[in-house]
């Protein structure tokens, strides 16, 4: 028995009801108004409340990436010796390896001993933001990821059926502490390579496969230069993302998460490239793709490539295909949490289609750019983006 607003008992069985008798209030007026100024006063304080705490919090996300600066700053100031400074910096990365190292080691000892994988996807988060151009929240993304992943308004299956609950399906060798590395004044040429190191790491594990979390579009750069140089030669990558993030240098930031693919061409770390979503371009852009090769489709011919991207058939001649998934690839209505919200985008099925019908053996891939900061209440893009993670788990995990 349950009753409504009016009085009215309603049997959930029966769904049959009666009336009760509701006592009428001696001043009705009066306390309607009492209880609708009462309730206008409690929603005004819990707004400003709100916005005073979520203020406050963007300030101190928004010092975060500065504070190793200030510190090696501070230090400098103090005539603190480089070499003393410099031994610091790299017992702590030494650390921060060997946290990675043992976690990678310990679930591929797993994954061998549970027996009949031929590939583990092993998520490792890259919790890195500063290298973006407008917003620096997708530093955060990573364990908003995780949390959406496990949330229990889903099962832990994905489309195709594989159970994410089995280690031999998928794994965590947890995050790269990229802002306790930062904090200790590393400077971004040694960080990333510490990221790629980290990612070598995990695939030393056999059969452990990285699927990274990012993060801003510049780590995947450093992940996949450690994939080409750990598998001896080049891969194909397939690139989803509004923008094609091949700038030679954006900002004057060699490493800027809009110059990460100029990084990756340059290095001879990807055969082929294959942008796809792309609607936010500019010439400096197109005249890179150009330069490098590059095979850009946007979202203004979409309905006529979709044929060809619905059947793409990658890796051969290579080692294989990464993958790289930028939220923003995504229409806004699909994934508002991002940085770069860039409207005209592709739907979660058109990039579902695009990855279910791939052929080729995925060796790595990344998931970026979702920022937690400009997220819906109810989560809504971290729920996409783990989705994303589930079905990219599906295509690389074999077993």
């Amino acid at each position: 028995m349950v009753s409504n607003f009016h009085g009215k008992i309603i049997s959930k069985r029966t769904n049959s009801s009666f009336h009760y008798p509701v006592p009428t209030p001696k001043y009705p007026i009066a306390t309607h108004h009492f209880t609708s100024h009462f309730r206008f006063g409690l929603s005004l304080s819990l707004c400003i409340f709100i916005f005073i705490f979520i203020a406050s919090k963007l300030q101190d996300m928004s010092s975060l990436g500065r504070r190793g600066i200030h510190f090696v700053h501070k230090l400098n100031a103090a005539n603190v010796p480089a070499d003393l400074l410099e031994k610091g910096q790299s017992r702590v990365i030494d650390a921060s390896l060997t946290l990675i190292r043992e976690r990678a080691k310990l679930k591929g000892e797993l994954v061998r001993a549970l027996g009949g994988s031929v590939a583990s996807t092993s998520l490792l988060g890259v919790p890195l933001g500063h290298n973006s151009s407008f917003l620096q929240g997708p530093a955060f993304a990573p364990p908003r990821i995780r949390e959406a992943i496990w949330c229990g308004s889903t099962n832990s299956a994905t489309e195709e059926g594989k159970e994410l609950k089995d280690p031999r399906v998928l794994t965590d060798v947890g995050d790269v502490p990229v802002q306790e590395i930062r904090d200790c004044g590393v400077d971004d040429d040694r960080l990333m390579n510490v990221i790629s190191d980290s990612v070598k790491l995990v695939m030393e594990e056999a059969p452990l496969r990285p699927l990274v979390l990012g993060g801003d579009h510049s780590i995947s750069y450093p992940v996949v230069r450690a994939v080409s140089e750990k598998l001896g030669g080049p891969v194909d990558i397939l690139h989803l993302d509004a923008h094609p993030d091949i700038y030679h240098s954006f900002e004057g930031n060699k490493y800027s998460h809009a110059s990460s693919f100029a990084r990756i061409m340059e290095g001879g770390y990807a055969r082929r490239l294959l942008q796809v979503g792309l609607r936010s371009i500019t010439t400096e852009g197109r005249e890179q793709g150009k330069r490098f090769g590059v095979e850009q489709f946007e979202m203004r011919t979409f309905s006529r490539d979709r044929e060809f991207l619905e059947n793409l058939k990658l890796g051969e001649g290579v080692k294989g295909v990464y993958i790289s998934i930028d939220v923003d690839s995504l229409d806004p209505a699909f994934a508002p949490g991002v940085s770069h919200i860039e409207p005209g985008g592709l739907s979660f099925r058109d990039v579902l289609n695009i990855l279910h019908n791939l052929q080729g053996n995925v060796v790595a891939a990344d998931v970026v750019e979702f920022n937690p900061q400009r997220d819906t209440v109810d989560g809504m893009t971290a729920m996409v983006a783990a989705k994303l993670v589930r079905e990219l788990t599906a295509k690389i995990s074999k077993l």
